[in-house]
Order: structure tokens, then C-alpha cells, then sequence
């Protein structure tokens, strides 16, 4: 509930609108691609490094999202993806915010884990499949990260994540600020 406004205005946001109408390009969806490699790259590595409990509780092998980027990204770029591509300001400001509460506030991880692993599971199919479509692609290529094939049934995945989200022992201010957090990561994915 404290996130449904901020969800709903991400959904709206111009790309994801245009997105859905088709009217996306193969560049523009390379350079999501590309900012979603490295927010992922940092998440991960904040959820490698953290000893938070809860972080690690709903850290999932399945939901891990680096290793399909870099698929994806060797489609968009070639095999030398790795010096042809860049940070753009907005990616540059939602990694600092990873790094930053990974760094000093690690529970704060989960609004990362819930806004973006459950966003990619809940939409994934249908983006991966407007951009096969909208975009001409050859069927599962260059959408790896789309695809959660480890996850045989996500709604049951999703269920059991929630499960052990609500199970969490945190404080109602740290509950709170979870909330919080998550608004502001649909701020930046906006971005």
C-alpha cells in the first residue's frame, strides 16, 4: 500500500508508455539494458557484501539478474560490450543510492530487492515479449533478462517471497523506512 502511488506514476513513466504502444527503438532499449547492468551489478554486490538478515533471506539465486544482463549485453554491443558502454547521470545517482545503504543501511536492500526482482517478475514477460515484437528481435534474444526460467511457477515464487518479506523481524520504523525507500527506487527507475 505505501508504494502504490509511486508504482503506478513508474508505469506511466514515458518509456514504459511507449514501450507498450510499440513504439520503442532497438537503441533506447539497449540503453536500458545498459542501466540496468549496472544497477543490478551494484544491488548484487551489495547483497554478496551485506551480513542484514533479511537481505539475506530474500536473496534469491533465481531472482539474480547480473549474468542475463550480460547476455543481453553482448547481443546489444558485441563481445567487447564491457568499453562500449557508459553510466548515464540517472544510473549514476541509483547506483550511488545502492552503494549508499548497502554501505550504511543494508536493510534498507529489501526495497531494492522488492521494487525491482518482483517489478521484473510481475512484468517481465510481457516486456520481454512487447520487445521481441516492437523491437523485431529473434525470439529470447537479447531479453535474457526477461527470463526467469529457474522459476517455474512466479506465482507461487512470488507468494512464498512475500511469505518470508512479511515474516521479517523488523521495527515498525524500520518497516517504515523500507516503504520509504522503496518510493524513492521508483523515483529513480523513473529516471
Amino acid at each position: 500500500l505505501g508504494t502504490r502511488k509511486s508504482h503506478s506514476m513508474a508505469e506511466n513513466t514515458a518509456f514504459v508508455s511507449g514501450f507498450f504502444k510499440g513504439i520503442a527503438t532497438k537503441t533506447s532499449f539497449a540503453n536500458l539494458v545498459t542501466s540496468l547492468y549496472f544497477v543490478y551489478s551494484a544491488m548484487e554486490q551489495g547483497f554478496d557484501q551485506t551480513s542484514d538478515s533479511g537481505v539475506k533471506t530474500l536473496d534469491d539465486p533465481e531472482l539474480r539478474r547480473v549474468p542475463s544482463l550480460e547476455k543481453d549485453m553482448e547481443y546489444y554491443y558485441g563481445s567487447d560490450w564491457k568499453s562500449k558502454i557508459s553510466e548515464s547521470p540517472a544510473t549514476l545517482l541509483y547506483v550511488a543510492r545502492v552503494k549508499e545503504v548497502a554501505e550504511k543501511e543494508p536493510h534498507l536492500l529489501i526495497a531494492h530487492q522488492y521494487t525491482r526482482y518482483l517489478g521484473d517478475l510481475f512484468g517481465g514477460q510481457m516486456m520481454g515479449g512487447m520487445a521481441i515484437r516492437s523491437l523485431g528481435l529473434e525470439a529470447k534474444q537479447g531479453v535474457a533478462f526477461y527470463q526467469f526460467d529457474d522459476i517455474p511457477n512466479k506465482n507461487d515464487f512470488i507468494t512464498a517471497w512475500y511469505r518470508r518479506l512479511n515474516a521479517l523481524d523488523l521495527s515498525n520504523e524500520q518497516r517504515q523506512a523500507i516503504v520509504d525507500e522503496a518510493n524513492l527506487v521508483f523515483d529513480l527507475n523513473i529516471g
